[in-house]
């Protein structure tokens, strides 16, 4: 979906700018909150937000982008209608956010999305939503997890034996779970991620 954003662009939440590489777009400016506990060393922070108001004025950007940030918001329709007043009219936003994972960058993850919820959320407050996707599918998850329990357990001291031990586990169970998934009958409804593009109305 990333084709579909251009102009100015906002990624929201943009830590290291991981996926700015796959937007062709007039300029690219990242945004992030500084708080406790989060690591801004190594990150690539254009722009800091206090949690309350995006420091740019109203109709600033054609599109915004915002990967794996909801969970970690509690105040989240204040901030979807804070993203759709520094959008353009039409302007359009790409977001992605989990419904099944682990919990992770505590304390600060606060909740996860159905595909009815994250819609709901979107719409309620201003947008469209123009295409949608979940990513992975019930035989993958499951694997996955089991994938995720391994490497939680691994974490210890001794780098190199964690290293060796997670890899002897976690390839295995991957590779597993991609051969597997095409034999069973798909359902989708349990999934890692939902993939989102919504149009400001």
């Amino acid at each position: 979906m990333a084709p579909h954003l251009s102009g100015q662009l906002l990624d929201f939440g943009c830590g290291r700018k991981p996926y700015e590489s796959l937007f062709s777009v007039e300029r690219y400016i990242g945004i992030d909150m500084e708080q406790t506990g989060h690591e801004h060393t190594l990150s690539k922070v254009d722009v800091y937000y206090d949690g309350k108001t995006i420091p740019f004025a109203d109709e600033s950007f054609d599109s915004v982008f915002c990967s794996e940030v909801f969970e970690h918001i509690f105040n989240l329709d204040e901030v979807i209608v804070e993203i759709k007043r520094v959008l353009k009219k039409d302007g359009k936003v790409l977001i992605t956010v989990p419904f099944c994972w682990n919990e992770h960058e505590a304390p600060y993850d606060f909740g996860r999305y159905t595909s009815f919820g994250i819609k709901h959320l979107l719409e309620k407050n201003g947008f469209d939503v123009v295409e949608f996707r979940k990513s992975g599918n019930f035989v993958k998850v499951n694997f996955q997890l089991w994938a995720l329990y391994f490497y939680s357990i691994f974490d210890i001291k001794a780098k190199t034996l964690s290293y060796i031990l997670r890899m002897l586990f976690i390839i295995p169970i991957n590779i597993t779970g991609s051969l597997l998934s095409p034999l069973f009958p798909k359902n989708n409804s349990l999934y890692f991620n939902n993939i989102v593009l919504a149009k400001k109305r």
